[in-house]
């Protein structure tokens, strides 16, 4: 069993799925949930055949040579049924880079498929200590706006890794349900304002962190200072008077 699924209803296929994918016959699906490999490399504009993929063709351009990791999200996008959502680990890279991942990301954003980029912490996967994120996909949505959440913060360190416990799960899936902005957790992004930044997704961008560095009260700062000054000035007064005093008994 995984995640109480049996397996003899698994069907695992092997190959490359960006340029052979299997299952053909089953898609659309309802749910995905993937973590595909970060930023390998693929064929992209070196096959001619891959920009007239339908999979690929919409957004008029293909992930970069070097990094295949938005050619996977058009892959999971193309086989989403339109009622169905898509949770994806992706390498941070891909929320902010330009040229044809910017380009990319437009399609997603101004298409409204993007329903939330969640910022994970860092240390979570075996292989890689980087933060990664999750894009969730859906092509039936409520709104024209995308959710942020910064869940950077929430893990408890077991062993040497970081694990997400079931609280920090709960407080990741409260505000994606809820969908409402939350001071330092979550923000509500018109797709607009998305496009005017650039189509830059990073959580970050939207986000604001909390501040947690002590509050330093400048009124009692200067007192403080201006003691110290006043102290420095009598103990130079003081010293000033002994050296006179021993050359006063040297001569």
């Amino acid at each position: 069993f995984l995640h109480d699924v049996n397996f003899e209803k698994f069907d695992i296929a092997l190959g490359d799925t960006l340029t052979a994918p299997a299952h053909w016959n089953d898609e659309p699906f309802e749910a995905i949930v993937s973590n595909p490999p970060y930023s390998i490399k693929w064929e992209g504009d070196a096959n001619p055949l891959l920009i007239n993929d339908p999979r690929f063709a919409p957004a008029g351009v293909l992930a970069p040579k070097s990094k295949a990791d938005l050619a996977f999200t058009m892959h999971i996008l193309s086989w989403l049924a339109v009622n169905g959502t898509a949770a994806i680990v992706e390498f941070p890279g891909v929320l902010y880079r330009g040229g044809a991942e910017q380009k990319i990301r437009q399609y997603l954003i101004d298409n409204n498929y993007v329903d939330a980029v969640i910022q994970l912490p860092p240390d979570l996967f075996f292989g890689t200590t980087i933060a990664t994120c999750v894009i969730v996909l859906k092509k039936s949505k409520h709104d024209n706006a995308t959710l942020f959440i910064d869940a950077s913060a929430e893990f408890v360190r077991s062993g040497n890794k970081n694990k997400l416990a079931a609280e920090h799960q709960q407080k990741i899936l409260d505000a994606y349900m809820a969908r409402q902005d939350v001071e330092h957790f979550a923000c509500l992004v018109e797709n607009g304002a998305i496009a005017e930044n650039g189509y830059n997704i990073a959580v970050s961008s939207y986000v604001a962190q909390e501040d947690t560095r002590e509050a330093v009260d400048i009124q009692a700062l200067n007192a403080r200072i201006a003691r110290i000054v006043a102290r420095q000035a009598e103990l130079r007064t003081a010293i000033d008077a002994i050296v006179a005093d021993l050359e006063g008994e040297a001569e």
